[in-house]
């Protein structure tokens, strides 16, 4: 991939690499946009199969934050590392506090956090050596829970929207990935009384959790998630899983879940959802509760604050919903205008200078 071309078309700031002999750390940050603020983004490792695939990841998970943190009303840019690697093979104490020093040379404009692969743990070795770090131990902690309310939250805002009712127990589910967020999705809902919850996952550990917690949730093989006639779909695993050839199976009529980048080409599956009657929450809108969670760490964190400020993802999306039904366009797109008006508004109140003291 040409990276210039792409940073222009896109409209990023930065893509650093990282090496670090001693530990192999092999990292990627991206920073696409510091307009609210610094940009925040979680550190995910994976074993990507080319530093091509790392790259790209990078870029569309960090432009994917700057919606996020955009349209959850946050002041904050968008960012998000990746490390290349195995995650069982590579972490250690050396490892974190290598790339804390690395995250510490951006002078603050990059904070990180947890993601995929990485855990609260590592981010007290990332703090050992730069205080740009969130989802810390004693304070926040694992943002996961939180991400998971934020997409119960949206769940309710999409039935809503489609059936008429928010009440959970009224509708089936099909959960793609029950991980960190899925699992703690499919536990709000079972609390809710959900009606019938089918799952899957490729990891045999989530999957042995699960059983051994709900013998009512139906375990189904990862490739018939998406064909299960369902009320809801709820994609918890990584991202570009609408495509093509997922979408035609589909016989859900809400989409709302915790990945980030559902959508493999934003435009051409945005509206392939939408021509099939489908009400897709938007990613980046629906899975805000963590970084929104994380977010009041830098601020002074209140639990009680951040429930409420979480609960704000239903009327969001109802407003995005709306937006999308009134210029009959796709929720994503909806929801980018959404967040993309208010980046505008706030460049334009910078304009004027104002020293701080």
């Amino acid at each position: 991939m040409n990276k210039f071309e792409y940073l222009e078309k896109y409209g990023y700031e930065e893509l650093v690499y990282f090496y670090d002999k001693e530990t192999g750390l092999k990292a990627i940050t991206c920073i696409h946009d510091t307009t609210l603020g610094p940009a925040l983004g979680g550190t995910r490792i994976w074993n990507y199969s080319s530093e091509e695939e790392a790259v790209l990841d990078a870029l569309r998970l960090a432009r994917g934050m700057t919606y996020k943190n955009s349209a959850a009303g946050l002041n904050l840019g968008g960012g998000k590392t990746v490390i290349i690697g195995d995650a069982d093979k590579i972490k250690s104490e050396a490892f974190f506090r290598s790339f804390g020093r690395y995250v510490e040379s951006l002078n603050g404009r990059y904070i990180t956090a947890e993601d995929v692969n990485t855990t609260t743990k590592d981010m007290e070795y990332i703090n050992m050596e730069t205080n740009h770090v969130v989802g810390l131990a004693g304070k926040s902690g694992n943002p996961s829970p939180i991400t998971a309310l934020g997409a119960f939250h949206g769940i309710r805002a999409g039935i809503k929207y489609k059936f008429g009712t928010d009440d959970i127990s009224k509708f089936t589910y099909a959960i793609q990935g029950v991980g960190q967020t899925g699992g703690y999705l499919l536990d709000y809902l079972m609390e809710a009384k959900a009606k019938k919850i089918y799952y899957t996952d490729i990891n045999p550990k989530n999957i042995n959790k699960i059983k051994a917690v709900y013998k009512d949730a139906i375990f189904v093989k990862p490739e018939e998630i998406y064909s299960l006639d369902v009320d809801v779909f709820v994609p918890c695993a990584l991202g570009a899983i609408l495509n093509d050839e997922t979408i035609p199976t589909i016989k859900a009529k809400v989409i709302a879940g915790t990945s980030n980048n559902v959508l493999k080409d934003e435009d051409k599956h945005g509206k392939m959802i939408m021509d099939k009657g489908i009400l897709y929450a938007p990613d980046f809108v629906v899975n805000a509760g963590g970084v929104i969670n994380v977010y009041h760490e830098i601020h002074g964190y209140n639990k009680e604050i951040v429930m409420k400020d979480v609960e704000k993802i239903y009327d969001r999306l109802l407003d995005i919903f709306e937006i999308a039904t009134e210029h009959n366009v796709p929720t994503q797109q909806a929801a980018k205008l959404f967040a993309e008006q208010r980046i505008e508004k706030i460049h334009n109140v910078h304009r004027n200078y104002l020293g701080k003291k």
